[in-house]
């Protein structure tokens, strides 16, 4: 995502700004509304304490400056920052603050001013996206903006074919064949190839294996696909699946909830009309923050949200998320100001780095598999591995338990690849290389002896 100060327009209408809130920038000006002066002010505040200058990745004291800004616990080392992204310290602030404004002022504020705030805080959205306001709409994460999706798309006919993978996440898969029921498709799960110790996954194999599964399934009308998956860290060559997709007559839903903030990335350029994404993992919003993109010549192939009356160009009634956490929502100005203080290009090396800390050893590991490989375009902060042989998710939990009881470093399991579960690596900006090191020796111990955890 672009590195940008919060600009006049933003901050006009963001929430903040409409709701008289003092920010983190100071008290709103009493006259005059100098919303530029204000609007630069509260983009320094929140850089206070970060370095100056580029960031490296591998500079320790520079990214323990930016650790700073983060309150994390000491009972142990969380390599486990896939679920949801914590606030850095600023935009907690900004959160707190307007939890009380919101159950202060309670509907006083609500009823008349919600929906100017809402177009406000999209309009930051869809400032950082870059996209148009009027194609997306916000949520209360990924999940929710691709159930809709999912559910509302209107292009299929009993018959078609529909295209899912073991690699996508599962409420999605659910979403996927439950339109067996809903449309009368036929939902065709494929698996994808597993890379071995001796040879990891490359690109080209990921673009055979879509080939080729929409050559066996031609009558396919839409694929799902994860830019970066949650089971592995696998980053797959969207854009160009996307277009075979399209050749082929077929659409593309993108699940990109682990992309935006995790890895630079142009939302339009990755050529799928219909996306999910998440503001609470990689940019820093408090949770319940998500987006539904859907590209503005395409809204009419998404239904009303089960039947609400809407124009047929409306974004807005694609979705429905019942009464939201407001303050949630109005705190994502804040968080983007934060994360692009710090760069969404810097925030991506920083998090390779860390995994490549790791994962370089681990390769050398007797009876350990990395499942991503070390391309830069298919990987990032997320990775798991797998232990030769533990392929259950009792086994795998064994490991984890482990890993934390022992070594005082917290991992998750994953189920969901077809071969078998895995234990997935995730650092964060605030993990520090000891933090790493930390896993690594943990590794070299269990790999040496693996019979220490029970399992083989």
């Amino acid at each position: 995502m672009r590195k940008q100060p919060v600009t006049r327009r933003q901050f006009l209408g963001s929430g903040i700004a409409a709701a008289g809130v003092i920010s983190i920038g100071g008290a709103l000006p009493a006259n005059g509304r100098d919303w530029e002066e204000y609007a630069a002010r509260f983009d320094r505040s929140i850089g206070d304490g970060l370095p100056a200058g580029p960031l490296r990745p591998d500079d320790e004291t520079a990214w323990k400056a930016v650790a700073k800004n983060y309150d994390v616990t000491n009972k142990i080392t969380n390599l486990e920052n896939g679920y949801w992204g914590i606030m850095a310290n600023p935009v907690l602030a900004e959160y707190k603050q307007l939890t009380e404004f919101i159950n202060k002022e309670n509907t006083i504020f609500a009823r008349p001013r919600w929906s100017e705030t809402y177009r406000g805080v999209r309009d930051t959205v869809a400032g950082f996206l870059n996209v148009g306001p009027d194609e997306i709409a916000l949520t209360r994460g990924a999940t929710e903006a691709l159930q809709a999706l999912i559910g509302g798309y209107n292009k299929l006919k009993p018959g078609d074919t529909v295209l899912y993978a073991d690699l996508d996440y599962s409420e999605m898969k659910n979403a996927m064949r439950w339109l067996e029921v809903r449309r009368g498709v036929k939902a065709v799960k494929l698996t994808f190839p597993e890379p071995t110790i001796d040879r990891p996954l490359q690109e080209a194999d990921i673009l055979g294996f879509y080939e080729k599964a929409l050559s066996a399934n031609p009558e396919t009308k839409l694929l799902l696909l994860t830019h970066l998956n949650n089971w592995t860290g696998l980053i797959i060559p969207v854009a160009r699946i996307a277009r075979m997709a399209r050749d082929r007559g077929a659409d593309v839903i993108l699940d990109a909830a682990h992309s935006v903030g995790q890895v630079e990335l142009n939302l339009k350029g990755l050529g799928c009309d219909f996306i999910g994404v998440n503001l609470h993992k990689w940019v820093g919003a408090p949770i319940g923050c998500g987006v539904i993109y859907i590209k503005k010549d395409r809204i009419d192939a998404i239904d009303p949200y089960m039947g609400k009356p809407t124009d047929v160009s409306d974004i807005d009634g694609r979705i429905d998320t019942g009464t939201l956490n407001f303050a949630a929502h109005m705190t994502i100005p804040a968080a983007i100001a934060f994360h692009n203080k710090i760069g969404t290009a810097a925030k991506e090396a920083r998090l390779r780095y860390l995994r490549n800390l790791w994962v370089a050893p681990a390769r050398k590991m007797k009876g350990l598999t990395v499942l991503t490989p070390d391309d830069e375009a298919m990987v990032a902060a997320l990775t798991s591995f797998r232990l030769d042989g533990v392929t259950s998710t009792s086994a795998n939990d064994s490991v984890v338990r482990h890993l934390a009881e022992k070594f005082g470093v917290l991992t998750v399991r994953r189920t969901g690849p077809a071969a078998g579960d895995c234990i997935r690596v995730t650092p964060s900006v605030y993990t520090s290389a000891d933090d790493v090191m930390k896993l690594v020796n943990a590794l070299r111990s269990i790999t040496a002896s693996p019979g220490s955890i029970g399992v083989s």
